[in-house]
């Protein structure tokens, strides 16, 4: 546990609640009446948003339901009582869902291959359907900015796409909402928190010691630009808000073919007043009338 000032706590609190309550306000988040299943994966950044979301809750000017849920996938050695243990404290309704997806990762993935990509989809199946089980209206998770900017980079640098991790997200099936409170936070800001508050973290060990190199080596990238500039990662995430499809080059979310030129009405003036000639050479066309010209001999 760390030993922040509690003056600077209680700074580091309400900015992670004022940008966590934005983000909820600018994507309609939480509606009057959600059930929101909160997933609990027993690292900081998940221990850190059912926190905020439970004082959220005491003062939101909707009414809405939080349910803990935890995903137990059997890996060997996982410490299934810690999160029991830390939500019976809370008085929340919680619920651990146990599916033994290590076997099938470790079955399916060759040793030494990274198997995030696998268990996690396995994972998002599970909790898609478990949260049609309990009436759950909106699916969080505890991504924060920093993970939407590595995967934006992680898209393009090794899947050749321009796309993210949105703050809120309708399933494919149109059968879930996920939602991202955390979309607006800092990772530096939810660790400082978490560690102060002392959560009881469960490391992921379904990969032993194997990390996700892609990401590592993106998350490295990011680190040394915010040394040079520690507003990088804010402007690349506020580009993320700021997209203009004709300035791209996705045909398909802007026709580019179609374009034609008006030329109807008086032109505008530019936003210059300068004098100019005009050089010409060759053979005037008919449309230099209007162009005050200078031969070239």
């Amino acid at each position: 546990m760390s030993s922040l000032p509690k003056l600077e706590f209680n700074k580091l609190q309400k900015r992670l609640r004022r940008f966590t309550g934005q983000a909820i306000e600018d994507y309609k988040m939480i509606e009057e009446g959600d059930r929101i299943m909160v997933c609990l994966s027993g690292g900081k950044d998940s221990y850190t948003m059912l926190d905020i979301l439970m004082n959220l809750q005491k003062s939101a000017p909707v009414k809405f339901e939080l349910v803990a849920v935890n995903m137990d996938q059997k890996q060997p050695g996982y410490p299934e009582e810690v999160l029991p243990n830390y939500l019976d404290t809370l008085g929340i309704e919680y619920y651990i869902v146990n599916k033994d997806t290590y076997s099938i990762v470790k079955q399916k993935i060759p040793e030494g291959k990274t198997t995030c990509g696998l268990c996690s989809r396995l994972r998002r199946g599970t909790l898609y359907a478990f949260a049609e089980e309990i009436g759950a209206t909106k699916i969080a998770l505890g991504h924060h900015k920093d993970d939407i900017v590595q995967t934006l980079f992680l898209n393009m640098f090794y899947g050749s796409r321009l796309s993210g991790m949105p703050p809120k997200l309708l399933s494919d099936d149109k059968r879930n909402i996920v939602i991202r409170p955390l979309a607006y936070c800092r990772e530096s800001d939810i660790e400082a928190f978490s560690a102060h508050k002392g959560f009881p973290i469960i490391p992921c060990n379904l990969c032993g010691s194997q990390e996700n190199l892609q990401r590592q080596n993106i998350r490295k990238m990011l680190m040394d630009w915010e040394k040079a500039d520690g507003s990088r990662i804010e402007k690349i995430f506020s580009s993320m808000q700021n997209i203009a499809p004709s300035q791209m080059a996705d045909a398909s979310l802007f026709d580019f073919a179609s374009l034609t030129i008006d030329r109807s009405g008086d032109r505008k003036e530019y936003g210059f007043d300068s004098t100019q000639t005009v050089d010409v050479g060759g053979v005037p066309s008919a449309h230099n009338d209007k162009i005050e010209l200078v031969q070239i001999n």
